[in-house]
């Protein structure tokens, strides 16, 4: 009788155990150091199949200055990583990597990019970058310098730092910048939309100035379902290239994502220039 409920325990306790080492993870999220320039933070969503003939879509992150530094989990404090460890599923790989300090290396961050395509399930037709602040101009400054990799970009409160910008007109690109930013003047975006508009190179443009809008307050943007959405319409085998805008990000919509969170705007910081 002992032993017969002592199996009866041990099957109990197998088929609990069981049970919790079957769960599956949503979502992987995976620090990488020394494998590239830049030590960076890889996520993968939930069903992710490193072999299936679907292929994913890739999201290049990049952080603002605030961010800079040879702590990697200090990458984690806003943006589309942050939006996952939250509960917000993104139906792609993306990387984050961190900046140890200056200016965000085009190359650096394509050979990034070309190690991911190595490694990881891509889809190269549909890979995105997207940055904030000191990411901003990184993320205009890469498109710039690799218009043909990018299906779509969206560059926050930036610039760019190329004197060549004529490669912004070839890609979907959203410039967004609030009015009311310190850190980052909206002058630094406007005359990168200036000099697109003024070359009539702004097919594939689009811009919107916040009212009112400070710095820290268009970090919402990376917890809008529909900032992913907006990337994800693009492909760059799109023929011809073209700019999705039906979709739109004001004031009242960046208040309504991640409203729980009002200290966002002290963690990316009104000092988050260049």
């Amino acid at each position: 009788m002992v032993m017969k409920k002592m199996k009866i325990i041990l099957l109990l306790i197998t088929i609990v155990a069981a049970c919790f080492s079957t769960t599956v993870q949503a979502y992987d999220l995976t620090a990488k150091r020394g494998v590239a320039d830049y030590d960076f933070w890889v996520y993968t969503p939930d069903g992710y199949n490193p072999s299936a003939k679907h292929k994913e879509p890739l999201i290049l992150f990049l952080h603002g200055s605030s961010l800079c530094g040879r702590n990697l989990n200090t990458v984690l404090r806003y943006g589309p990583m942050d939006a996952v460890k939250r509960g917000m599923s993104i139906p792609a790989i993306v990387l984050s990597p961190q900046n140890p300090g200056g200016a965000w290396s085009p190359r650096k961050l394509n050979d990034l990019i070309e190690w991911a395509k190595r490694n990881y399930n891509v889809d190269s037709t549909r890979m995105y970058v997207m940055g904030m602040s000191l990411g901003g101009y990184g993320t205009m400054d890469f498109v710039g310098t690799y218009p043909d990799k990018v299906a779509a970009a969206m560059a926050l409160c930036g610039g760019c730092g190329l004197s060549d910008q004529s490669g912004l007109g070839k890609v979907p690109l959203w410039v967004l910048h609030g009015t009311a930013d310190r850190a980052v003047p909206l002058s630094a975006s406007k005359s990168v939309v200036d000099r697109l508009v003024s070359a009539g190179n702004d097919k594939c443009l689009r811009y919107d100035w916040l009212p009112g809008a400070s710095h820290g307050a268009l970090a919402r943007a990376f917890y809008l379902k529909d900032t992913y959405d907006w990337l994800f319409a693009h492909a760059s085998s799109d023929k011809p290239r073209w700019v999705e805008r039906s979709i739109s990000i004001d004031n009242d919509i960046l208040k309504m994502a991640y409203g729980e969170l009002r200290e966002l705007a002290k963690l990316v910081g009104e000092d988050d220039g260049l």
